[in-house]
Parts: C-alpha cells; structure tokens; sequence
C-alpha cells in the first residue's frame, strides 16, 4: 500500500512506516542467526568459522545492492512527495535495469576471483575450502540480492514497509527450515546453510519483483515513462554511487579487520563470528530507523516541509534510544545466553570471545543509533558528502586503531575497543552536519 509520509502528526506517521521495517528485520535477521546456529550447533566450530570467514567479502557485494537501493529510495520518494508519477516510473525502471546489469557483472567477478578474495583476508587452511565454498554459492545469487534490494527500496520509496515484511517472513521461514533439512539430515554442511539462503532468497525476489510490477502499473501517469532514461540514472547515481562508495568502504574495512581477527585462529573467528551476528541484529535495528527517516525526509524534502523533518527526528530518535537500551541490557548482561545459541559449552574459547565483543560494544549502542538516525537525514534529502564524511571518519578510525590496539595490548580485545572509539566521532560529526542544517537543500528531483 503505497503512504504520504508528507501528512499526518510526524511521530505517529514514522512509527506506523517503521514498525514493519522493523519485524522486517527480525525476520531477516533471523535466517542470518539461523545460518550460524544451524552450523555451529549441527556442523561443528569450524563450520562456523568457515561462514563467518566469507561475511566480509559478501558484505561488499550486500554493499553495492544497498547502495543502488539508497540512490532509487531517495530520488524516488522525492518524486513521490512532489507527485511527479512519471518522472518516478521512470526512475524505478532505470533502477531495474541497471541494478540488473551491475550484478551480472559482479557474479561473473565473484566467480572468477573467489579464492583469491578468501587468500585475501588469510583464511585458515582448516576453513578454507568450505568458505570459498559458501562464497561462490552466495555470489551465484547475487541477481536475486540486487533485485530483491531494489524492489524492496521502491516500495519503502512509497511509504509501503508492509510488503517488504511479508516478502521476508516467507523467505525467512523457508531459509530456516531449509537449513534444518540440509545440514540436519541431509549432512550437506557449509554448502547446505549457502543453499538455503540461495533458495530462499531466490523466491523472495521473484514475489517481491511480481508484485513491484503490479504496483507500477498501477500508478497513473499523465505521460507514458521511458523505460530508460540515461538522465534519471544520472540522478539516481548522484546518491547511490556515494552510497556504493560509502558501504563497499565499510566493507572493505572490514575485510582488513577480518583478516586480523583470522591471525588470532580458528576459535577466536567463531566466537567473534556469532557475536558479530548478534550486534549485526543490534546495528541493523538501528539502521532500520535510520532508513525510515530517510524515506521521510526525502518525501517531505520533496513537499517542501523542512520543519516536518525535524519533528519526525525528535520522534525517531526516542525511538532508537528505547531499543538501542534493550539491546544493551540484553547484550551486557546476558553474554554467555546469546553465545549458547551458536556454540556448544566445549568451545571455551569462542565463547569467552564473543563475551568480551559484546560487553565492550553493547554499551555504546545509544551512540551509533543516534549516527544512524541522524544520518538517515542526512541521505533522505541528499546531502551526500556529509553522509560519507560521517561514515567514513567511524570507519577509518576503527580499522587503524584495531591494528594499533590489537598490536599494543598484544591481544585481539584492542580490535573490540576500536568500535566504541570510531562509532563515537562519526555521531558527532553526524549530529553536526544536522545542527548546522547542512542538510537543507532543494531536492534532487
């Protein structure tokens, strides 16, 4: 159902638009958890270990597909304020296509040069083959992530976060129980946890690109729109390829952080690899948020209504705050709890380390979802270098201080303290490019 984020009391809107982003990702997230759980519980450590070892590598391509998704969400919510319906067909056709081709391109790449990204970031010989293994399955379904992005970033564009939910708890359900079979009774292992994501994946997008072109038939339009238009993926690339830039360095970054972490062994990649499984549920609550107010802000960007804008912040914000404490409280004091769910009581030394991760990140999780907030203003209406400034200075920082404290302390609890320290100077850059306003500005479209 498509929603007018320009009217309504601000507060009540966002959170009506956001509370199905947000099962959204209870959802995906838990057919993330269960590829974990499902391989350490029934696979073992290193099976573990092994999916864990590829994530930063996947993350990159995840990282193009999200950013194609921000550059069509915001142009498309800014045509969608001003009601410019052609302009906005336009725009969500030019993004298939070329999101189409990109991933073409980037599954011929991860292909050809899978082992070499995997020597790349010095996997351990023990985990190796069964990570290069579950990366060429996941890049084979790279059509079916970009895809699947893209439609679900055209309906939020529409204030519709309904559709993206349903589309995910099918997906998520059928990746679940994929999983069981698979690597439960089937004893397929790595390749089996690669299969079900590709499986379910595969069907989500077909659903949701079906649905997408019922929804854009729909939409009246005074003109017929080009199917193509060279100049609209000009505009759309004025913020996705920032965004494409911004993610892929984050997931570059941490690839460097992976491949120290992998000097520290096999025990020490597990217990880091479900931790970071539990924060990635934590960050993406946040950033969940935070892209709710982006398609807030670029639809009233493009109505006009700036002091609508900060209204809705103020209440997003509150919002964030109230989860972000959930997680820490339930991150802090329940440590060994949340690390059960992956790992056996035999692995001691995975376990204790991710219990130190996440009592050292859990704290400063009110600060980070403040940055992604804050920062969702600043991408919904365009203000792009403010953007990246913000995301790049937290990532640079993290990356070099991991190796200068992990090298110092001799100790891999020298990468955890870099989180706090680089997600810190990001939400106060964050928060003054929203102060000084620098995100006013006309829209895009």
């Amino acid at each position: 159902m498509v929603t007018d984020l320009t009217t309504g009391k601000p507060g009540r809107v966002l959170l009506n638009f956001a509370i199905p982003m947000f099962i959204s990702v209870i959802f995906q997230q838990m057919y993330s958890l269960a590829d974990s759980i499902i391989a350490g519980k029934f696979a073992g450590e290193n099976a573990l270990a092994a999916v864990g070892a590829s994530y930063p590598i996947t993350m990159i391509f995840m990282a193009i597909a999200l950013g194609c998704n921000v550059g069509c969400s915001v142009v498309i919510s800014q045509l969608f304020g001003a009601k410019r319906f052609t302009q906005m067909k336009t725009a969500i056709s030019t993004t298939i296509i070329a999101s189409l081709g990109v991933s073409l391109v980037l599954t011929a790449f991860g292909l050809l040069f899978c082992n070499p990204l995997m020597r790349l970031i010095h996997t351990p010989a023990n985990i190796f083959e069964d990570s290069a293994l579950y990366l060429r399955i996941y890049v084979a379904g790279l059509v079916f992530v970009f895809l699947y992005n893209v439609a679900t970033g055209v309906f939020t564009s529409l204030g519709d976060s309904k559709s993206p939910l349903y589309f995910l708890i099918g997906s998520s359900v059928g990746n679940i129980v994929l999983d069981y079979i698979f690597v439960r009774f089937l004893k397929m292992g790595v390749a089996g946890v690669a299969w079900a994501t590709f499986i379910a994946q595969g069907l989500a997008c077909i659903l949701a690109l079906f649905t997408l072109l019922k929804r854009y038939r729909a939409i009246e339009s005074k003109q017929i729109p080009d199917r193509f238009s060279w100049v609209m993926f000009r505009t759309i690339s004025i913020v996705a390829i920032p965004s494409i830039l911004q993610q892929s360095f984050v997931s570059v970054g941490n690839m460097f952080v992976q491949g120290l972490i992998n000097s520290y062994g096999s025990s020490v990649i597990a217990g880091y690899s479900a931790a970071m499984k539990l924060n990635t549920f934590g960050i993406t609550a946040f950033g969940t948020l935070g892209n709710a107010m982006s398609s807030f802000t670029a639809q009233n960007i493009g109505a006009g209504k700036h002091d609508r804008i900060q209204k809705g912040y103020k209440a997003d914000s509150a919002i964030a705050i109230g989860i972000a404490l959930l997680f820490f409280a339930a991150y802090f004091i329940l440590p060994d709890q949340f690390m059960g769910l992956f790992l056996n009581s035999d692995s001691s030394q995975a376990l204790s380390t991710g219990r130190q991760f996440l009592r050292i990140v859990s704290p400063f999780y009110v600060v980070v979802c403040m940055k992604l907030v804050t920062d969702g203003v600043l991408r919904g209406a365009g203000a792009m270098l403010c953007f990246m400034t913000t995301t790049f200075s937290d990532l640079i920082l993290r990356v070099v201080l991991a190796f200068i404290l992990s090298f110092a302390m001799h100790s891999e609890v020298g990468i955890w303290l870099s989180w706090p320290i680089g997600w810190t100077i990001g939400t106060a850059l964050s928060l003054y490019f929203y102060f000084t306003k620098k995100w006013k500005r006309k829209s895009l479209a």
